[in-house]
């Protein structure tokens, strides 16, 4: 099971009923958020999700309305008694710019754990079975779109455990772990477990045109949360020359990703109501929903559905 909650779902620029875009998922007790802008801290006290659980914070580019919000967030999580490390992600120089931006928040009772993204280095398990993948895009900046893959190990197989005479006492463990030694001898999960299960995917992308390899990045997503610029096919031009995407172009990206679910979210604060123009994302393709502000979804593995 994975919590997913829009944060917020507006570009450029706060507005007085929209945050800016940035994304939490929950994964068990620990808490993955993506980009945090200008007041991300107040829309996550709305969502009562807390802040002391954030294990990771996700950077996809160094624009203001994407990561101006760090400081103050940082403050609030210190402020709610964490004490152990944070782990941050992000573009190369990730460690620079938070260095810059901790200006005015010094201290802090927590370490931070840095990993700047690379062409060798794309990607990191955040849980034993919570995997994030990054792949390049196309903005005026160096910008990521992030893919989160929850794995699901193979259900126990009580039977051939018993037939191969593998120690009751590894069951459980194996389960969990890819290894056990128990008494000297090497037990190893794949002994007890059958083939792994359908997990879940989420992915995020935000401020870049279309590049041709991100549907086979996002490919089989459970949900896909992509921004659309613009809703009115008429912007096309604009939205283009400001390296941006359209509700269309997003939609064509979930269609051929064979996404089971889009979020569209980064609206222009030149697009009061984004809604009004839902339905030229779903005549490409239908089970398009239109980002709001804390909108959350419990995605489940198949068998819990």
């Amino acid at each position: 099971m994975l919590d997913v909650a829009l944060l917020g779902t507006g570009g450029m620029m706060p507005l007085p009923n929209r945050f800016l875009t940035s994304m939490l998922c929950r994964i068990g007790g620990s808490m993955l958020m993506i980009d945090c802008g200008e007041g991300t801290q107040v829309t996550l006290k709305k969502l009562g999700w807390g802040f002391k659980n954030i294990d990771g914070i996700a950077i996809t580019h160094f624009h203001a309305d994407h990561i101006s919000g760090l400081p103050g967030l940082l403050l609030a999580i210190g402020n709610a008694a964490r004490e152990k490390p944070l782990r941050m992600f992000g573009p190369p120089g990730l460690a620079g710019v938070v260095k810059s931006l901790r200006v005015i928040v010094p201290e802090l009772p927590f370490e931070i754990d840095f990993t700047e993204w690379s062409r060798e280095h794309n990607s990191v398990m955040l849980q034993p079975d919570v995997e994030i993948s990054v792949t390049p895009l196309s903005h005026w900046v160096t910008c990521f779109g992030y893919k989160i893959t929850m794995q699901r190990r193979g259900r126990f197989d009580m039977e051939r455990a018993q037939r191969d005479g593998i120690p009751m006492a590894v069951w459980s463990p194996l389960q969990k772990q890819d290894e056990v030694v128990y008494e000297g001898r090497l037990f190893t999960s794949d002994m007890v477990l059958g083939p792994p299960r359908k997990g879940l995917i989420v992915g995020y992308c935000t401020d870049t045109r279309p590049v041709p390899h991100l549907p086979q990045f996002m490919r089989g997503a459970d949900l896909l949360v992509c921004e659309g610029m613009y809703g009115d096919a008429e912007k096309q031009e604009k939205v283009a020359a400001h390296k941006h995407m359209s509700f269309q172009e997003a939609a064509t990206i979930a269609k051929e990703a064979q996404a089971k679910e889009l979020w569209l979210t980064h609206f222009s604060p030149a697009m009061p109501d984004p809604v009004q123009y839902r339905r030229e994302a779903e005549k490409i393709f239908t089970n398009t929903v239109v980002g709001r502000d804390r909108m959350t979804k419990t995605l489940l593995f198949e068998e819990e559905t």
